[in-house]
């Protein structure tokens, strides 16, 4: 993105209005996380690959030369695995600070990109159209982004001091440093600090082995990085991160040695308050979808429900439509 690129979209988002919810609702932060970060894995990120279910000998049926063998996962537990190019995350995992929640997404999933993602940003059902984000029906946020101009979950309209969207974007890692330091100054302001980075390139339709160990690699550099610094800061416990993607990839190989647009898929939350461990069920490939993806076992929006409870103490009935119970992933 250039100069006159940004300028032009600071500028259109200068002069758009806040909307009503969140002019009229002060930011508030009862509860223990004060800077959510969300990470999109823009294009749907193959959940199989990246949690993997080393037991299950259908995995390696469905994916001849797409699975990753056994003995090059990082081992969970007997059943579980992770992609190799996690590593760099696993003393998180060690310390109890990584909750991986299997099987995220919704009844009667779409396929498609635009539409898949507005339903994640609104946290609407699937036939529902909402144009409103979760978070801009709840609360005011300082909303900081990284890396995309859309607003996502966020507020239409937002001042455009607080968008920052830096010239040069050249790595995940960049995104996370200047994540870094949107944390340590809002240290000494009121409210929550919500920071969006995206990752882009999921859409892996063909040659996805070596693109989605590098998109993974970004990630956990990244991230792992970003908790070095914020551990060392003291601020890694009052900072939570949380992975989304519109949906995950099918369980089988194509010919292009690639997946395409499947269902459910794990996601991440990573703190210093994270309660962490394996949360949800284990894929059944048995079961898969008539489109070949893994079925959903817990709705997105208990992730939504969890993240209005841990920063804002708000129910999510009133922001969802309907009460979701929070998972247990975050240390009260």
């Amino acid at each position: 993105m250039n100069r006159r690129d940004f300028l032009s979209i600071a500028g259109a988002l200068a002069a758009a209005p806040m909307p009503a919810a969140a002019a009229l609702t002060a930011a508030r932060a009862d509860g223990a996380i004060k800077a959510l970060i969300l990470v999109d894995f823009n294009g749907g990120n193959d959940g199989l690959n990246t949690v993997i279910p080393i037991a299950d000998e259908r995995y390696r049926a469905l994916r001849p030369t797409l699975h990753i063998p056994r003995d090059r996962a990082l081992r969970l537990d007997d059943r579980t695995g992770l992609h190799p190019s996690l590593r760099p995350l696993m003393p998180a995992w060690n310390a109890g600070e990584w909750a991986i929640v299997q099987g995220v997404g919704y009844a009667q999933p779409s396929r498609s990109h635009y539409r898949s993602q507005q339903i994640w940003n609104t946290a609407s059902d699937a036939d529902d159209y909402r144009r409103e984000g979760w978070l801009a029906r709840s609360i005011a946020l300082r909303m900081h982004t990284f890396g995309t101009a859309e607003a996502g979950p966020f507020p239409a309209g937002v001042d455009a001091s607080q968008l920052h969207l830096p010239f040069d974007m050249r790595s995940f890692a960049a995104s996370c440093e200047a994540a870094a330091r949107a944390v340590h100054a809002s240290r000494a302001q009121k409210g929550v600090t919500v920071i969006r980075l995206a990752l882009n390139g999921f859409d892996t339709h063909e040659h996805q082995a070596a693109r989605h160990a590098s998109l993974l690699a970004q990630f956990a550099d990244g991230i792992a990085s970003l908790r070095e610094t914020l551990t060392a800061s003291g601020e890694w416990r009052r900072t939570l991160v949380m992975t989304r993607s519109e949906f995950g990839r099918s369980a089988h190989e194509n010919d292009a040695r690639g997946t395409d647009h499947g269902a459910g898929a794990p996601h991440f939350l990573l703190g210093g308050a994270v309660r962490g461990g394996l949360f949800g069920d284990a894929p059944k490939l048995d079961q898969l979808d008539a489109d070949g993806g893994v079925p959903a076992s817990v709705d997105f929006r208990r992730l939504c429900a969890t993240v209005l409870d841990a920063c804002w103490s708000v129910a999510s009935a009133p922001v969802i439509g309907r009460s979701f119970e929070p998972l247990p992933f975050v240390r009260v």
